[in-house]
């Protein structure tokens, strides 16, 4: 996919966002599932301004004294605080373990109460802002397995905010003891009995009651979600979890005539199967890579096959990221000049990518001379 600056440019420039981290302490350790935990940070009153956070916004962990070591990026699942009212006193996200994950291993079978992990401030674009909402406004998520996360700050956020909005919930697990956040999904439905929809589905185990056992593919939920709601008058749907999950929930909404824009997508695993290969650039010749971040401004030298993001690092280490495969969103950056070619995508929406967003680590650059600005 090659990027060149947009015609127009996309608005002004946002407050600074950066990629320093700060230490917060862990609080409590939940065991959710066999495979997964739930981490409480606490934020000291100092900093609970910076981790003022939107509902589904998500953030990046990393061990204390790791120089760009195990990294990853986590959902907060906790309501978000109101506008009006403090900054969060703690955070809670949910942490699924991966097979070969380093984090996910180390979060397992190492943090204790009491740990301190270095943890930088929210981010992300997956978000729903009850003040926006519209009245009477119905809202629909269709999650996978830990794609549950974000979507239950979303929910009980809404809920809680708007008392005339409403939200219709369908999630996919491989079972019931694998599914997390169970009892948090249950507490919002015995809260809002009448504004909150639970539909569940599991994968590999019958239920005694409910729909039956299966995967919600392409052709499931173009059948199911008609029958759950009126799919035309929902206001907003957000579809997070495996690539396969959201892909497929995607073209169901496609094909129940949902337009495009009124669907927000956040993936949190892309299989080997997914279609998309990265493509090794070369770079030209003594090729540069101005970025500003922060409010400052350095050019470096981009090498051979190298990405933006690399090229930054070795001159500002504090420039934001964490997967390093297209998939969180974390180093976002706005093309500034220059033309870049970005090896993969599962982050950035068509209408970022068409105002000239890129992810800094997946853009190669095509022409000698690019710009990027980490503060849009």
């Amino acid at each position: 996919m090659a990027v060149s600056v947009p015609s127009a440019d996309p608005g002004p420039t946002r407050p600074a966002r950066h990629g320093a981290f700060h230490a917060l302490t862990v609080a409590a350790v939940e065991r959710l599932t066999d495979d997964s935990v739930a981490l409480t940070l606490a934020v000291p009153p100092e900093l609970r301004e910076e981790y003022r956070h939107a509902p589904g916004q998500h953030l990046t962990l990393r061990r204390t004294g790791s120089d760009g070591g195990a990294r990853r990026t986590y959902s907060i699942c906790s309501p978000a605080p109101t506008a009006d009212g403090p900054g969060p006193a703690s955070l809670r996200v949910g942490v699924r373990l991966v097979e070969g994950g380093e984090f996910s291993t180390f979060a397992h079978k190492e943090i204790t109460a009491g740990d301190v992990l270095d943890v930088m401030v929210p981010a992300g674009r997956f978000v729903l802002e009850p003040a926006a909402a519209p009245a009477a406004a119905h809202y629909a998520a269709v999650v996978g397995g830990s794609g549950i996360t974000p979507v239950l700050s979303i929910a009980a956020s809404l809920l809680a905010a708007r008392p005339d909005a409403r939200f219709c919930l369908v999630r996919s697990d491989r079972s019931a003891a694998s599914t997390m956040f169970l009892d948090d999904v249950a507490d919002l439905k015995d809260r809002y009995p009448d504004r909150f929809q639970l539909v569940t589905v599991l994968s590999r185990e019958e239920q005694e009651a409910g729909l039956p056992s299966g995967r919600l593919d392409q052709a499931r939920l173009t059948a199911l979600l008609p029958a759950l709601l009126p799919v035309a008058e929902v206001t907003g749907w957000f579809l997070c979890g495996p690539y396969g999950l959201v892909q497929g929930a995607e073209r169901a909404l496609g094909e129940l005539g949902v337009s495009r824009t009124r669907v927000h997508e956040e993936i949190f695993h892309v299989e080997d199967t997914a279609p998309q290969t990265p493509t090794r650039i070369s770079a030209p010749a003594h090729g540069r890579v101005t970025a500003r971040l922060d409010g400052r401004s350095g050019t470096w030298p981009v090498q051979d096959g190298e990405s933006l993001l690399d090229a930054v690092l070795r001159g500002r280490a504090d420039a934001p990221y964490a997967c390093k495969g297209g998939v969180c969103g974390t180093c976002r950056v706005f093309l500034v000049a220059g033309e870049v070619r970005m090896d993969r995508n599962f982050a950035l929406e068509a209408d970022e990518t068409d105002a000239g967003f890129v992810l800094a680590c997946q853009s190669h650059a095509v022409s000698e001379e690019v710009e990027i600005d980490f503060d849009r």
